[in-house]
């Protein structure tokens, strides 16, 4: 299948007081036409930044491009004027950021802000907007769409407004749109609903998406493949099976260990100890070293590779050397495996 989006080598950095924080630092994957990959890591690991990248909304000053290429289509989009990324922009890129209080304009009703792309963008009259504005509400689930649309954001729930956030996503029917933890301000039956509505939308449009969260655990159900983010890098990435059920990298064994158990019968929920190291000073060999309590030596002293693990399964730690000892996930991580594969079997 063709690749619509190619990301290589990417490097992005923030001046601060304090120095140069080296927030993203050699991100490279790929993206077919209506695939989705899930970018997963915590905190400060450098997956909104690269998200913020792909749009073009990375703030120059402080941030900036260092680099590396994102290829849409063939276009270096690191390397296009900012009036050039406003054609694309919400157009051919969409993104759904993670409040959507803070993506909709409180004085403006919901119809009048989906019409607004498709009138600037597409070149509607304000008539041909509405009908699509309508339907586009329709679409996400939204019921009496007809009288919702001259409602504002604050009459709209949570999960309500989320939907009208994606429905102004999808106004310009993107070729890639970016979901940057969609579902986190939600309860958990509404990020089922959100979750599922991603996925009938996607089978209807044929967009790509790329998912970014922080909870493995949201896209074992979404995603086609997962990438494992940590200190501005990609530390594994493979199919969502691949992933789940055969994790190589010490830090993706954590994330594992940290979703809470299928069963209910672990008495408290597990979590990596530490924290992230300083990107201002970037740790000398693998980030993780410091964290992961069967790091070898090696790790502190070299950062290790990407090693293959098959055509599609690729991770970055030193436990793939030939030389390596063989060391097994925590009995924690083969359970939950074990529980996974049990609730697949069960139809869960």
């Amino acid at each position: 299948m063709e690749k619509l989006l190619e990301v290589k080598d990417l490097q992005i950095s923030f001046e601060t007081h304090a120095g140069e924080v080296f927030a993203v630092r050699g991100v490279s994957f790929d993206l077919k036409k209506g695939e989705t990959i899930a970018i997963v890591g915590e905190s400060g690991s450098g997956k909104s930044v690269t998200s913020k990248a792909l749009m073009g909304l990375i703030p120059n000053p402080p941030g900036r491009i260092k680099g590396g290429e994102i290829l849409f289509e063939g276009r270096d989009l690191a390397k296009l004027p900012e009036k050039e990324m406003q054609q694309i922009r919400g157009k051919e890129i969409s993104m759904i950021f993670q409040d959507p209080m803070t993506s909709l304009n409180p004085t403006m009703t919901i119809g009048n802000q989906i019409m607004e792309g498709l009138i600037k963008h597409q070149k509607m009259s304000k008539a041909d907007a509405r009908k699509v504005a309508i339907e586009l509400i329709d679409l996400v689930g939204i019921p009496n769409p007809e009288a919702r649309l001259k409602q504002y954001p604050h009459q709209f729930s949570g999960g309500m407004r989320q939907r009208v956030v994606i429905a102004m996503a999808l106004a310009c029917n993107p070729k890639l749109l970016i979901a940057d933890e969609p579902t986190t301000a939600l309860d958990v039956t509404i990020q089922a609903q959100i979750l599922e509505l991603m996925k009938d939308i996607q089978q209807k449009t044929e967009a790509a998406i790329i998912f970014i969260t922080h909870d493995l655990g949201v896209v074992a159900n979404v995603a086609d493949r997962v990438a494992v983010m940590y200190a501005g890098k990609i530390v594994e990435i493979g199919t969502v099976d691949e992933i789940f059920y055969n994790p190589k990298h010490p830090y993706t064994w954590g994330l594992l260990a940290s979703m809470p158990s299928l069963d209910g019968k672990d008495e408290e929920l597990y979590a990596i100890s530490g924290s992230p190291p300083d990107l201002i000073r970037p740790p000398k060999g693998d980030a993780f070293a410091a964290r992961n309590p069967r790091a070898l030596k090696i790790d502190f002293e070299m950062e290790p590779p990407m090693f293959k693990v098959s055509e599609t399964h690729y991770a970055a730690t030193w436990l793939l050397h030939e030389n390596a000892p063989n060391v097994e996930p925590p009995e924690i991580v083969q359970n939950r495996i074990r529980q996974m594969k049990a609730g697949v079997r069960n139809g869960r």
